[in-house]
């Protein structure tokens, strides 16, 4: 399933300001650990932004891009009330972010600062090895990893991954060639890939 609209990304006024306050989730839902600690740190910088596969939630630092999180999915992040909201500080970003919906741009150039982790930061730099419009399995990131038995174990920080899209675990599938599980959803995770392969059918 393809969504509607990623082939018009040039008729979007990618990014515009939404005039939303913060965003509730339910008391139940369980906030990932992979950006738990974001919140403790001083001057912490948000922004939501518009774009082809719904809004983006944008969270960073002086130190690098530390969340980009989809926000109209079943798992949205709360906004803590101590990070302020700011464009400016997401320029760079929301630029490249731009250019990747166009179709302009297949490598992104972020300051990042993720935490996890040393498994985790392994495998989220394997991630961002993975060339554009290509797609890999699980398994292959444990050989790469030189533990083959480790495709659980990289499905799990896989999908622990805060910077989606840039770090792009978009691009690793199933053994057999399926979809399989994504934090936005597989019609996303569909959409991505087919924005980054126009010429396969998902």
């Amino acid at each position: 399933m393809i969504l509607r609209g990623v082939h018009s990304v040039r008729h979007v006024d990618f990014c515009l300001a939404e005039k939303i306050g913060r965003v509730q989730t339910d008391s139940t839902m369980k906030k990932p650990e992979k950006i738990q600690n974001t919140s403790r740190e001083p001057d912490v910088r948000y922004w939501i932004c518009s774009s082809p596969v719904g809004r983006l939630l944008l969270v960073g630092t002086t130190q690098g891009l530390q969340a980009l999180q989809f926000q109209d999915g079943t798992n949205p992040l709360n906004i803590h009330p101590t990070w302020k909201k700011n464009r400016e500080s997401f320029r760079m970003v929301l630029e490249q972010l731009k250019e990747y919906f166009d179709g302009s741009r297949s490598r992104f150039q972020i300051p990042l600062n993720l935490r996890g982790t040393p498994f985790q930061q392994r495998v989220w730099r394997e991630l961002q090895g993975i060339p554009y419009g290509r797609t890999v399995s699980y398994g292959d990131i444990a050989r790469k990893l030189g533990n083959p038995q480790a495709s659980r174990a990289v499905g799990l920080a896989n999908g622990q991954n805060p910077v989606s899209i840039i770090v792009p675990c978009h691009r690793v599938i199933g053994s057999n060639g399926k979809l399989v599980g994504y934090g936005g959803g597989l019609s996303i995770k569909a959409a991505l890939l087919q924005l980054e392969q126009p010429e396969v059918r998902l």
